[in-house]
């Protein structure tokens, strides 16, 4: 296996780190080498908050600039603050209102560089279920539909449940299989504009 570079960033509060454990943690019961960095932003609430995560045979912990495989964004402007990380070919997953998605202007970019752009509105999927501070597990299952990188649905899904407390594994793993049922209808193109394919 090569290298996948994943860049992850949202605000404080909105469960990057987690995010980042859950696909650290899958990747390491798969048996793969990975290194992982924070790199700005943990402590504030509300402040930028960026976490690279480097799988496969790795040397150094960030990411550098045109590398990023998957970029993971849980707030849009933070998404398109970290454009320049995106490799050719790149996917590009944001918590955004599809409908509005992405900025005026973007689609050629994104279409010159061969960019994957999908969104799904994580925060109105975690509101639904009720649990409006987890919108990064309705993200990640959305991410997970898609088979993109080097991680399954499955592992992804199973790490969710082995590293969330008991507390809050039922209400965890209905986020993630919300957003997975909503990135299963966008891959399949049921149900609306969620970016291109």
């Amino acid at each position: 296996m090569g290298t996948t570079n994943i860049v992850l960033c949202g605000l404080g509060g909105q469960g990057i780190l987690f995010m980042t454990r859950v696909l650290a943690e899958a990747a390491l019961d798969r048996g793969l080498n990975l290194m992982c960095a924070e790199t700005h932003g943990m402590a504030q609430r509300g402040g930028s908050v960026v976490s690279h995560l480097r799988i496969g045979d790795v040397k150094g912990s960030l990411v550098q600039e045109g590398t990023a495989h998957l970029v993971m964004a849980l707030e849009e402007n933070e998404g398109y603050r970290n454009l320049p990380f995106l490799a050719e070919g790149a996917g590009f997953y944001v918590n955004a209102d599809s409908r509005r998605f992405p900025r005026e202007g973007l689609v050629p970019f994104f279409e010159k560089k061969g960019i994957r752009f999908r969104s799904v509105d994580a925060g109105e999927l975690a509101m639904e279920i009720g649990a409006p501070m987890s919108l990064n597990l309705a993200l990640l299952g959305f991410f997970a539909a898609f088979g993109d990188g080097p991680l399954s649905h499955e592992e992804i899904r199973g790490t969710v449940g082995k590293i969330t407390s008991s507390r809050l594994r039922e209400i965890n793993l209905r986020l993630f299989d919300a957003g997975f049922e909503r990135g299963s209808a966008a891959a399949e193109g049921r149900g609306g504009q969620y970016g291109n394919e």
